[in-house]
């Protein structure tokens, strides 16, 4: 058996109690970043000394990539981060799950949460910011493809940036030498998709990104896509990277690449590995 699984230090199966505390967190943590994003575009995007200063749009879209990704990131090492694992997304505890790192038991406690919490975070920016999170150009921070954009190369698109993502997570996660760089790893890929993608899909990746905006402005005519297109791009980038990786398990479901109390992966006993993996690793 490849020694990478031993290395496998988290649990199918998480106590109850624990796992809802997580959940918790989740929606917490998923609450301040639609606060954020939507605070950020209110000010870089929407009427502001910086939109005046900077008219150019894909100018303030790196702007707001850039803040995105240090808000990530953060997000992803504050304790709450590191206690439930700083996905945000519900295709990255898909992703998780799938990866054998992450009980299935919370895939759906997790979605559920963050979907609640981007929700509330940009009611919450709307108390904040006042009437001008409604109007244009903010709109609640909802995202919507450019004109010329089909159904299908926004599905194609949403698929692909995910897959992308999940893929290079997933490679990092498995070695314990880089899985800490994986915060920020994970700023620059979602900061590099709404610089690149921001006038064409939104560069969501990220069904919780958008959901909030879209319930709250009532733009939800692509709210399916944005919704479906990353969880199957999770799926596809799992198995891309089990594919090109099928000797070497991920070794945690926290992005944040350590244990809860900031150690190294490698600084902790190894622990059975998940069943599934055994059997999968007997059988080849």
């Amino acid at each position: 058996m490849n020694e990478s699984l031993d290395q496998l230090k988290e649990a199918q199966h998480v106590p109850l109690a624990q796992l809802a505390r997580n959940t918790a967190y989740e929606l917490i943590l998923t609450f301040i970043l639609l606060f954020g994003v939507t605070t950020i575009v209110r000010w870089v995007i929407g009427p502001s000394l910086i939109s005046r200063s900077i008219p150019q749009i894909h100018a303030e879209l790196v702007l707001v990539g850039a803040g995105v990704a240090l808000l990530l990131a953060g997000l992803i090492l504050s304790p709450m981060g590191k206690a439930s694992g700083g996905h945000m997304n519900p295709a990255i505890s898909l992703a998780m799950w799938r990866f054998g790192v992450f009980p299935g038991a919370g895939v759906v406690p997790y979605t559920v949460a963050q979907l609640l919490g981007s929700v509330v975070g940009v009611l919450a920016a709307r108390v904040v910011w006042g009437e001008v999170i409604a109007e244009r150009p903010v709109v609640y921070a909802a995202l919507q493809p450019g004109p010329l954009w089909t159904i299908a190369e926004l599905f194609a698109a949403e698929t692909v940036s995910m897959a992308v993502i999940v893929l290079i997570v997933g490679i990092c996660l498995a070695d314990d030498r880089v899985a800490r760089l994986v915060p920020w790893v994970v700023g620059v890929l979602i900061g590099t998709a709404i610089a690149v993608l921001g006038t064409s899909t939104g560069g969501s990746v990220n069904p919780a990104r958008q959901f909030g905006p879209a319930v709250m402005s009532g733009e939800t005519h692509f709210l399916w896509v944005y919704l479906l297109a990353p969880m199957v791009g999770a799926v596809i980038g799992a198995w891309l990277r089990q594919t090109i990786q099928h000797r070497r398990a991920v070794l945690t479901h926290r992005l944040c690449g350590t244990q809860p109390d900031g150690r190294r992966l490698s600084d902790v006993p190894p622990s059975k590995p998940p069943n599934y993996l055994v059997q999968r690793t007997g059988s080849q």
